[in-house]
């Protein structure tokens, strides 16, 4: 037989594209369009319904960027359409086929119902099947000209991420409103061709089946009538059916589908935009929930969930009633699908708390596994938080996207840093936008990994990142491939099922320990510093009004716990750890209005900590430690002068004067408090910092060196810091000005100022107190570079083997050293409050009060020595999606502590972090509860969320090893419990009086619910 492939298969595809495609309406007749510009920010229905509205022309522009524009149209069926299916179709000047970055709309009834939206690939409406005929149409349409932001691939700088710099000039042209017959035999057809066409290219030349479908398809077309396309679409079809019909292999490998709409809460578009594009979305989602009974959709992210209730209170009914049959699915369990490394270990818990409680309040049901497809890597913390808040299994997919490692699993058992293990799935298809292509088919069978013992993975289907969803395009290719030879078996199930399923036939699956690294978007652990910084100050804010809080309605007499304020301020900080936001990857708009938010919160806490404090009574200054450790220090009194105090964890003591050690001695640029000396050389770096009582020099080389890389990564300027940033930089070396700016037996400052760059300034100021070794930096930069990347490097003069960094609820260790592609992949990692290298006996610490990303490497000097030099990412300026990001002012705090282990690093990460507070007081109430024992570390003190009066305390194991302890109270004790993260019973625990005996294995959570003992009146 001779070779006609080529000529076959252009034949198909010219037929198929330029005659049955154009034929899938066979008739429409024009909707009379009307127009009208809403000022400013959306408006409801309402006001749009009472519009003056002005006639509009196809082929007009419309939309200036982040417009709004009402349409209404209105139409007449024909009546010769009687008994056909008829649809509404829309083209509002589409660009490109991704639905989430543009223009997009939600067509409603005149009553106000909303029907549907409509994107590029979704752009119809259903209006009868079958219609009676001579039905009037009345449509009032709500489009959104969002811009495209990704266009050119994001290879150019644009303005258009903010409305403040987006201008006015219409971005669309509106193309089509039509009422359409719509011919159901073409557009089967149409599906039939595509399935067909894309299995037979993705099927070896060598493969028979390739070839009975290649032939199939030139008889199918011989059978194509190109003058009446309708006329003869039975007859191909029939051609068609054999090969269709044809039964895959009983060794198929089965996909799952799953229908899906990713729906970032923010990203290229701000919150207010997510908000109409959940509605959006759910509009289409229920519709085609209504279509298809063998639809399943599974959905994520409570607040989006929330969005919908309030703002669009009929599409809320519509998803209640899919939930109820079964066909929409509550997933993940969070709040938002947040960021995997960045948020605190109480903010994941409280992720989990949230989004969980939200889907049982709402639907009755407890959702079962973590739903995080496309979060920048996922810390080692998670399997514990996510078996602790009653899941049983973890979805991820980005690790797909690693630059230079593949990773070796599809499904596994995750192990946490405390050896908790959870069921896991990282769906071969590579994607959470699957729409069953032959490639993605393909690319599913080829790619897993578990062959030979699993027979089954994942396939999150539908159009997403800005929403979209499944199409019914999409449920009938998934229809076709349930049972087809030569391609994988389809099945849409609940996801609940696939687990089961695939951990049923692979239970004993490989182990991966520790975190998911992903070798890519490393930069995301420090651009847009000022939304990390609002994130990591507004966690500690929280747990600091919540300790007063319960401190003041367990020992003052009227206070009311403020549980509705605190729950709102938690949201607001949860839905800003998004995946898109805290990561610093948004446009300006996102981050603007986010720093806005966290300085709302910031003054909103202040205040309820304020009050939570005032209500202990007015008398003389107390001093308050929020953080879990007792503290020696230097605080400030109201006149700032300098007082050195001891305070309790988690509790206070009057304001008065202890006796430091030893007194600060400053001279010239000489800071000594007869813990550790430090040496400030003439170019404002550190010459040296001798450990007095360790009797040796900590730095192997210049301490505190700020060093300005370049920074163009080869992509995703935002995400993405590549290992060539290393090759080029400019030491900062010229000191404009060293100076001593404080001398106080307490308190010992020397300010080092510098300019550089693009007009850009960083001004120190180097403290050291009195009792401690710690060493402060306290930093401001003002910053104009573009396309640049600041660290700050503390060569240490030991042998590290690793670096341990705090995570959530405890800390990871990594090697120093690149023996493999493994270790060389992690140049740039994340950690929370510090990190620390030691060799055995000898340990150093550096913290900070708000950078995540850092590097450790390690080298050996001429002398024989090794030095291990930590250096912090403060401050990166890239230019795509924000032009402006990190622009302007940065205050922040970083410390170096010699001679420290972990346990001393822990302590002082919080004491950075937790601010000791002076304020008047006239009661000395008890800590709430304080803890006997090393390696115990209180992470959380609240009252119980269903305002029962108990308090709940979490607590977990910092230092790496087993801890023993009693968790005394401030109150007297009537019980305790040991609970989930949701504060569930799990079991009852031993009481000592007023205290609970606790054991914790290495960074095991353990969260304590405490009845309190009513008092006698």
């Amino acid at each position: 037989m001779h070779d006609e492939r080529r000529r076959i298969e252009e034949r198909v595809e010219r037929v198929h594209t330029q005659r049955i495609k154009p034929a899938v309406y066979a008739a429409s007749v024009p909707f009379e369009v009307e127009a009208w510009q809403a000022p400013g920010e959306p408006v409801p229905f309402e006001e749009a319904a009472a519009a003056s509205y002005a006639p509009f022309a196809m082929d007009t522009p419309w939309g200036p960027p982040w417009g709004t524009t009402w349409f209404r149209m209105r139409g007449q069926v024909p009546a010769e359409w009687a008994g056909r299916r008829v649809e509404a179709v829309i083209d509002l000047g589409f660009v490109g086929d991704w639905p989430g970055n543009q223009a997009e709309a939600l067509v409603h009834l005149a009553d106000g119902t909303p029907l549907k939206a409509v994107n590029p690939l979704n752009q119809y409406v259903p209006i009868g099947n079958p219609v009676r005929g001579g039905e009037s149409i009345d449509y009032l349409v709500e489009a959104a000209s969002n811009p495209d932001i990704l266009a050119d691939n994001f290879s150019k700088i644009t303005p258009l991420g903010d409305i403040l710099t987006a201008g006015d000039k219409p971005l669309y042209t509106f193309r089509r409103a039509d009422i359409a017959v719509l011919d159901e035999e073409v557009f089967h057809l149409d599906l039939d061709l595509q399935v067909l066409r894309e299995l037979m290219v993705h099927l070896g030349e060598h493969e028979p089946r390739r070839h009975e479908i290649l032939h199939a398809l030139d008889r199918a077309m011989d059978a194509v009538d190109l003058d009446d396309v309708s006329g003869s679409a039975t007859a191909v079809r029939e051609i068609l059916a054999p090969v269709l019909a044809k039964p895959a292999h009983a060794s198929a490998h089965t996909i799952s589908g799953v229908g899906h709409a990713h729906i970032d809460s923010a990203w290229l578009w701000p919150i207010r935009e997510t908000k109409r594009k959940t509605s959006r979305t759910f509009s289409n989602v229920t519709a085609l929930a209504d279509e298809y009974e063998d639809f399943i959709f599974a959905c994520s992210q409570a607040v989006q969930y929330e969005w919908v209730r309030d703002n669009y209170p009929q599409v809320w009914e519509r998803i209640k009633k899919a939930v109820d049959k079964g066909q929409w699915v509550p997933v993940g369990g969070m709040w938002v699908e947040s960021d995997g490394n960045l948020p605190g270990g109480e903010a994941i818990a409280r992720q989990l708390v949230h989004g969980k409680r939200f889907f049982i309040e709402h639907f009755g049901i407890e959702t079962k596994g973590v739903w995080l497809p496309d979060s920048f890597g996922y810390n080692a913390s998670y399997p514990q938080l996510a078996k602790l808040a009653g899941n049983e299994w973890f979805l991820t997919q980005k690790i797909s996207w690693n630059q230079t490692n593949r990773f070796p699993h599809h499904t596994f058992w995750w192990e946490g840093i405390d050896g908790t293990r959870i069921f896991t799935h990282f769906p071969p298809v590579d994607t959470y936008n699957a729409r069953f292509s032959g490639e993605e088919m393909d690319r599913a069978v080829r790619n897993y990994q578990e062959k030979g013992a699993g027979t089954r993975s994942l396939a999150p289907f539908g159009w997403g990142d800005g929403g979209g969803g499944p199409t019914r395009e999409i449920m009938e290719r998934a229809r076709r491939l349930a049972d087809l030879e030569g391609s994988p078996k389809v099945v849409v199930e609940h996801p609940d099922e696939f687990f089961a399923k695939a951990r049923a036939e692979y239970e004993d699956a490989p182990v991966w320990n520790g975190e998911l690294y992903l070798e890519l978007h490393r930069a995301t652990y420090t651009s847009q510093a000022r939304t990390k910084q609002g994130n990591r100050r507004s966690e500690h804010r929280l747990r600091e009004a919540e300790l007063w809080a319960t401190t003041a309605a367990l020992h003052a007499p009227g206070y009311t716990y403020p549980y509705e304020k605190l729950d709102r301020l938690w949201k607001t900080v949860l839905l800003h750890q998004f995946h898109d936001i805290l990561p610093g990857s948004s446009i300006a708009w996102v981050h603007r209005e986010a720093e806005a938010e966290y300085a709302r919160v910031a003054k909103e806490l202040e205040e309820l900590t304020r009050e939570a404090v005032a209500a202990l009574g007015g008398g003389d200054p107390r001093v308050f430690n929020t953080s879990p450790r007792d503290r020696a220090e230097v605080v400030r009194t109201a006149g700032g002068a300098p007082v050195y105090v001891t305070v309790p964890a988690n509790g206070s003591a009057p304001l008065t004067p202890a006796e430091p050690p030893h007194p600060i001695t400053v001279s010239g640029r000489v800071l000594d408090n007869g813990l550790v000396r430090v040496e400030i050389a003439e170019d404002g770096t550190l010459a040296s910092v001798r450990d007095l009582v360790a009797d040796r020099e900590v730095l192997g080389d210049k301490g505190n060196l700020l060093r300005l890389h370049t920074d163009l990564p080869n992509y995703w300027d935002a995400w993405d810091v590549d290992k060539h940033y290393r090759n080029r930089y400019t030491d900062l070396l010229d000191a404009d000005s060293i100076t001593v700016v404080e001398e106080d037996p307490l308190l010992g400052a020397i300010r080092v100022e510098r300019a550089f760059g693009k007009g850009s300034r960083i001004t120190q100021t180097i403290t050291l107190r009195a009792g401690s070794p710690r060493i402060d930096f306290e930093t401001d930069i003002d910053w104009h570079e573009a396309e640049k990347f600041l660290k700050a490097g503390f060569p240490i003069d030991v042998r590290a083997a690793h670096s341990s960094a705090e995570i959530q609820f405890g800390h990871i260790q990594r090697p120093t050293h690149t023996n493999t592609s493994w270790e060389a992949a992690r140049f740039e990692v994340s950690g929370h409050r510090w990190v620390h290298v030691g060799e055995p006996g000898y340990g150093v610490a550096v913290i900070n009060d708000s950078t995540y990303g850092h590097d450790v490497s390690r080298t050996v000097r001429e002398d024989g020595g090794t030095t291990t030099t930590v250096r912090l990412s403060l401050v990166r300026a890239p230019r795509i999606p924000d032009p402006e990001a990190d622009q302007g002012r940065h205050r922040l705090t970083y410390s170096l502590l010699p001679g420290a282990s972990i346990e001393d690093a822990v302590a002082e990460g919080y004491a950075l972090n937790l601010p000791l507070r002076v304020a008047d007081a006239a009661g000395a109430p008890a800590p709430v509860v304080s803890v006997d024992g090393e390696g115990v570390t209180v992470e959380a003190v609240k009252l119980a969320d269903d305002a029962s009066g108990d308090v709940v305390v979490r607590i977990y194991e910092s230092s790496g090893g087993r801890a023993r302890g009693v968790l005394r109270t401030g109150f007297p004790l009537a019980g305790a419990q040991i609970t989930d993260l949701l504060e569930r019973p799990l079991s009852e625990a031993a009481t000592d009086g007023d205290g609970v005996p606790v054991t914790l294995r290495p960074f095991e959570v353990q969260t304590l619910r405490l009845a309190v003992l009513p008092t006698k009146n």
